[in-house]
Formats: structure tokens, sequence, C-alpha cells
């Protein structure tokens, strides 16, 4: 077997191999996307079969019919809140770590990176209480501290990576210019952060939009949570709504999609510079 048919044997074995995974992962989506447009009835009786018509009032009724809509707009104020802050926030502890390089300023990445170690469920009891102390059980501020505190550890170690790349003769010549530090951070060092920014905003922005257990044990009982946590509520110990369950998932899918068409560009690109920068 020569070179070429032995490289294109290979081509084949791999093109079929990406396809097979390809529609073991794009299977689920499908299936949730088909049953969404389905009744209950329908589910229950041929859960694999097509939708024999468009079916739309499984998303009438969550968003005319039920507190889904509150659910909603409570899962953004907690994911564009969180993000924004943690953009504000999480950028300027990276630079200021990398660019100071002082025994101090190693300690606190030491320190931030050691709380990546820690699992969630081991401090959950002392953090719940914490909050309970402070007054922000019960509230949407208490999670969005949080999910800020939580993600500095894994934002400091890719914005510090990334920091390294940009010459600090850049800095510099605009310090001469007499521009002062926060200036050389937002108006020349931030907008060179931003594939590690559109990577910092869709890891986490997946993440605290799809929590369960936060919202779930810190937000009021009997009050609208978020939109995880009302899906979950039609799951029952002897029956289930599926029609609902459906169209809730497949309503929030959405946004995510939305943010990750628009920023897929600077994902891979700003994940592989964080870990390969210094």
């Amino acid at each position: 077997m020569s070179m070429q048919t032995r490289k294109k044997t290979t081509d084949v074995v791999l093109f079929v191999v990406i396809l097979i995974f390809a529609i073991l992962f794009f299977f689920p989506i499908f299936f949730n996307l088909m049953s969404a447009f389905k009744s209950n009835s329908e589910i229950m009786r041929n859960a694999l079969s097509l939708p024999t018509s468009l079916y739309l009032e499984n998303f009438k009724y969550l968003l005319t019919e039920t507190e889904f809509p509150r659910a909603i707009l409570n899962s953004l104020i907690l994911t564009v809140v969180s993000i924004v802050m943690q953009i504000l926030i999480i950028p300027m502890a990276g630079y200021a770590i990398e660019r100071r390089n002082a025994r101090w300023t190693n300690f606190v990445f030491l320190y931030f990176l050691a709380g990546m170690m820690i699992p969630f469920q081991a401090y959950m009891i002392p953090l719940f209480k914490e909050l309970k102390m402070l007054g922000l059980y019960g509230s949407l501020a208490g999670p969005i501290l949080v999910y800020i505190a939580g993600a500095i550890g894994f934002g400091c170690l890719l914005y510090t990576s990334f920091v390294k790349g940009i010459p600090k003769e850049i800095e510099e010549a605009a310090e001469i210019d007499g521009c002062s530090r926060y200036g050389i951070f937002w108006k020349i060092v931030f907008p060179l952060l931003g594939p590690v920014t559109a990577s910092m905003i869709i890891l986490n922005g997946l993440g605290i939009w799809n929590d369960f257990l936060m919202p779930m044990l810190v937000l009021p009982s009997g009050e609208p949570k978020t939109m995880v946590v009302e899906i979950y509520r039609y799951i029952g110990e002897f029956s289930s709504r599926w029609d609902m369950i459906f169209a809730g998932t497949a309503l929030s899918v959405v946004p995510v999609l939305i943010v990750f068409v628009a920023l897929q560009r600077y994902f891979v690109k700003g994940i592989s510079a964080g870990a390969t920068k210094g």
C-alpha cells in the first residue's frame, strides 16, 4: 500500500469517527428540540417519533401561565451582572499580579489558585451561613457575589498567562505620553485581552446560566428562581411534564447558542493563548 493510499484511508477513518461523535453529541439537542414541539401524551406514546405538527402550546403555556418569564429574568440578572463584575475586577487583578511580580502578589496568586482546589461541597454549608450573617441569603446579590469570588482563581490564571505576552514597551510609551495607570490598562492593555475575555464570558456565563445548586438553595422558596430550577419543578416523583421540561430546556439553550456563536471565533484562541504564553 502506497503512502498516498494509506493517507487517504486514514483520512476516511478519521472522518467516519468524527461523524459518529458529531451525531452522538448532536442527537440529545435534536431530541430535545423535537420533543419541545410535541404534547406530553405524544411524547409518552412515542418519544422518538417526529412531531406530527408544529405544536406551540408548550411555549405559550410556559410564557403566559407560569412564572417562567420571571425565572428567565432572574437567570439573565444573575448571569449578566456576575459576568460584567468579573470582567471589571478579574482582568485588573491578573494584570496587577503579573506586572508587579512581588512576593505579596505571588502569595495572593497562589492563594487564589488554592481556592480552585477546594470543591464547592466542602465549604457549601459555611458559605450559606455566612450569606445569612451578611443578610444576602434569599436575594440575587448572594449568588452574584459567590459567582464573582469563585471565578477569581481561574480568571487570574488565564489573564496572568495572557498578559505575559503583551510587550511592556507599549505601556511604557503610553506612560511617557502622560497616560495614567488605569488609562494604560483600560485603553491599551484591556483591548488586547479580547480573546481571553471572550473565553471567560463563555465559560463562566455558561456555568452560571446552567447552575442549579446555588439558586436552588440560596434563593427563597415559593418564588420564581432561575430557568434551570423552574424546569426541575416539572419533574415529579410519580409523573413528569415532559412537554414543559423539553420546552423550557429549548428556551434556555437559545441565549447560550447566541452568545457562543457571537464569540466562538475568540474562544479557542483565548484558551490556547492563555495556556501557552509565558
